[in-house]
């Protein structure tokens, strides 16, 4: 059975299951930022949540950012960047609900607003063994960008260009 999903920019009220979510995600990890920082890290136009038969499933947060930079965990935004570069800071889908896709049908709307932005590339840290995935969906490690500290000893900054990363015929491009 098929169950409707749908992707929709984020509204006032999905704030706390929003960051109910990613203390679940990553409360084990000791990288849980708490509402008010992931509130400062929420850009117009470039943050969304997925739907799933009416409730949040999963969200991603991105935000404009400088290359080879990213937000420290530690504290809140404070400064709006203005950058050819969109740096997906979150992505979570809740627990019972992964390896469904679900996270790839975010990281595709992200990337279709990120192109219609203007934006010329996509960076991220890849945290928790999650390099890989990225890999395979078009990004490439950076080992020399300096990380914040709080983002773990296996955290590893990637990014791959717009272009890249759209899907094709259904497919994310390798």
């Amino acid at each position: 059975m098929s169950h409707p999903t749908r992707v929709r920019g984020i509204a006032e009220a999905d704030w706390p299951r929003l960051a109910a979510l990613e203390t679940e995600a990553y409360a084990d990890l000791s990288l849980a930022e708490g509402e008010a920082t992931l509130r400062s890290r929420a850009a117009a136009g470039t943050c969304f949540v997925l739907e799933l038969d009416g409730r949040i499933a999963g969200y991603v947060l991105a935000l404009p950012y400088p290359r080879f930079r990213c937000p420290d965990l530690s504290r809140p935004e404070q400064v709006t960047h203005h950058s050819a570069n969109l740096h997906l800071h979150d992505l979570v889908i809740a627990a019972p609900l992964r390896r469904r896709g679900l996270g790839t049908r975010l990281v595709r709307h992200l990337t279709d607003a990120a192109a219609t932005r203007g934006f010329a590339t996509i960076s991220l840290v890849a945290v928790a063994g999650k390099e890989t995935f990225w890999q395979a969906n078009g990004y490439r490690s950076h080992p020399e960008a300096a990380l914040p500290p709080g983002y773990g000893d296996d955290a590893v900054y990637m990014s791959a260009p717009v272009a890249a990363t759209r899907p094709r015929d259904g497919r994310r491009a390798v």
